[in-house]
């Protein structure tokens, strides 16, 4: 019966790319321009975080950037399917700021697709909480619908009550320095039971300056976790 249903439903509504309404063979797929426009980062790139480095390099089997090879790193591991530029920005915008949340379906593909060489011995998948004003505000979380097939994909539970976030003013003007005082103490561990003891994947739509993460990972770690993971859509690159 489903597949009958979803026959007529292709027949209705012809599969066609998200971004662009060119004809494509499965929903939620891109065209090939659209594929071809974003900048996906493949090897070479750093072992921790996955900052891409030039694709002429040959740095052997685990190479670290400056910031991770200096013990700066925000997790354990991090990675992200693409880079944040102008090709991207198409979709994260939207995305994340004009309910175009159909885009959910390509972007956590390619972010499945971007784990596909790690070691997923995560325990739990938690997205990176929205204050209750700005989800009020937007209406969803972009992350937790990004994190929905990811957690789907691996077999592993969703956490979307553990952690809270206060309120604070948007980051999307400061700096490094700035992002990280304002993230400063935002997040609050509420059940810590739940997160005693477990490896946890965070999941975002972007990584800017990973003050975001790096916060999460302080109070997930002092509340018990062992190990703190994440996996966003895509991340700034910026010279290191």
């Amino acid at each position: 019966m489903v597949k009958i249903i979803n026959k007529i439903l292709e027949f209705l509504f012809p599969p066609a790319c998200p971004l662009c309404d060119t004809p494509v063979s499965t929903h939620g797929e891109l065209c090939a321009t659209c594929w071809t426009s974003i900048n996906w980062i493949e090897n070479p790139k750093c072992a921790r975080c996955g900052y891409p480095f030039p694709a002429d390099l040959d740095l052997g089997g685990t190479p670290l950037c400056p910031v991770c090879a200096a013990g700066k790193s925000e997790l354990d591991w991090i990675r992200s399917a693409c880079v944040y530029d102008d090709a991207s920005k198409v979709a994260m915008l939207p995305f994340k700021h004009a309910g175009k949340i159909q885009y959910a379906r390509f972007m956590s593909r390619a972010m499945i697709w971007a784990l596909r060489d790690m070691d997923m011995d995560a325990d739990i998948i938690m997205p990176v909480p929205l204050a209750r004003r700005r989800l009020f505000k937007r209406g969803y979380n972009q992350a937790t619908l990004l994190a929905r097939p990811i957690a789907h994909a691996y077999g592993l539970k969703m956490d979307l009550d553990s952690v809270r976030r206060k309120y604070r003013d948007d980051m999307g003007h400061k700096n490094a320095r700035e992002r990280a005082e304002n993230i400063r103490g935002v997040f609050s561990v509420v059940q810590p039971d739940k997160i005693r003891g477990k490896k946890i994947l965070l999941v975002d739509d972007v990584m800017t300056s990973g003050a975001t993460f790096s916060e999460m990972r302080r109070v997930l770690i002092r509340a018990g976790a062992t190990a703190v993971y994440g996996v966003t859509f895509c991340r700034v690159v910026r010279a290191i």
